[in-house]
């Protein structure tokens, strides 16, 4: 945003001085050789100072938003100082920095998913808006929401401000645009104006995409209704669809922002710092099986995220934590062989007995292996 600024200044600035220099230089050429009265000179300088005027508040106005961005810079980095200050998790102040981060990810996530007021009225609440990009988020999804409805105009005029930086990117979603409106000229029967539109648009970009614009110019020769697939396909509605996700995707791209929500990454990143292969194994959790004598309190294992946590990757222990004396069961299950001893005599088993805390099943004593760690 602020490099925007800066460039949206800097133009300002290059513009008017090359009109108000000529103007000054025409004005003193006039006066020197007479052919202007002192009246017109007036006049001339009144005009250049009104232009200068206008540029004046253009500046100001840019300004204004600069120090709103600086500001905002100053809120985050001061909320990332905040956690930095906090010498241990049991601190009073991470619950309320978690709880602003809690805020900052909703906020995040009602933007992304198209409710715009609905995120401003939470972080006005919380006063957070510093801290998120409300008015990013908003024009981006009024710009999608347009491509959806089959309108290229908003989408087109964001382009020509971000010119610079999607070339930069080597970002196809102008031509794609262009494409588009030519494909909607040949579907409204206006071929001569499609004709003149790509030669216009189209032609410039026919070292990188010739082939595409070849395939457009043979919809010159079908009708929209044509089941001939290379043709359809750029017919297709979908086609509308596919430019408001790739509109999406150059947008997060441009701002530097991530391609999923941050709720998502951070909730992904949890489960799996959490999840273990018994979270997902074949036998029943404690809460459901009356045989184990086990109490799981384990996030992964309840029924709100069992499910949820079920793709993602397992945490990775670099160190492995097991009870002293650890056996091995035939069913693979590793306890402490103090653990069974204890837990046969609170059952009052048969000699020779050992009972799976976990599953119930019981076995005998010789069954056991011992286990060796390396």
């Amino acid at each position: 945003m602020l490099r925007k600024t800066f460039k949206t200044a800097q133009k300002h600035f290059e513009r008017e001085q090359g009109v108000v220099m000529a103007s000054i230089k025409d004005a003193a050429k006039a006066a020197t050789e007479g052919g202007a009265s002192a009246e017109d000179s007036i006049k001339s300088l009144e005009q250049v100072i009104q232009r200068m005027q206008g540029y004046k508040r253009k500046v100001e106005a840019l300004h204004e938003e600069e120090k709103i961005l600086h500001g905002h810079e100053r809120k985050r980095i001061a909320h990332l100082q905040d956690l930095y200050d906090v010498p241990s998790l049991v601190d009073p102040r991470y619950d309320r920095w978690s709880r602003i981060r809690l805020d900052r990810l909703l906020v995040d996530f009602l933007l992304r998913s198209g409710y715009g007021e609905t995120a401003r009225r939470l972080a006005e609440e919380k006063g957070i808006m510093e801290l998120v990009d409300v008015d990013v988020f908003v024009q981006c999804s009024k710009i999608e929401q347009s491509l959806r409805r089959g309108s290229t105009t908003e989408c087109l005029a964001w382009c020509a401000d971000n010119k610079q930086s999607l070339r930069k990117q080597k970002s196809t979603l102008e031509f794609e645009l262009r494409l588009q409106q030519f494909i909607e000229m040949v579907r409204s029967c206006r071929r001569p104006e499609a004709l003149a539109h790509s030669k216009k648009y189209l032609a410039p970009h026919a070292e990188t995409h010739f082939k595409d614009i070849q395939r457009a110019a043979g919809l010159l020769t079908v009708f929209p209704s044509t089941a001939v697939a290379r043709y359809k396909t750029l017919f297709s509605p979908e086609r509308w669809e596919i430019l408001a996700n790739s509109f999406v995707n150059t947008h997060h791209n441009l701002y530097g922002l991530p391609q999923r929500p941050s709720i998502h990454i951070a909730l992904s990143a949890g489960l799996s710092s959490l999840k273990t292969p018994s979270c997902h194994s074949s036998i029943a959790s404690s809460s459901s099986n009356t045989a184990s004598t086990t109490t799981s309190l384990c996030p992964i294992c309840s029924t709100e995220l069992n499910n949820l946590a079920r793709h993602v990757p397992y945490a990775h222990h670099a160190r492995s934590s097991v009870e002293p004396d650890p056996v091995i069961l035939p069913n693979g299950r590793i306890y402490g062989r103090e653990r069974l001893d204890l837990l046969a005599s609170k059952l009052n088993l048969p000699a020779g007995k050992v009972r799976d805390p976990t599953t119930g099943e019981e076995l005998e004593a010789s069954m056991l292996r011992k286990v060796y760690i390396m």
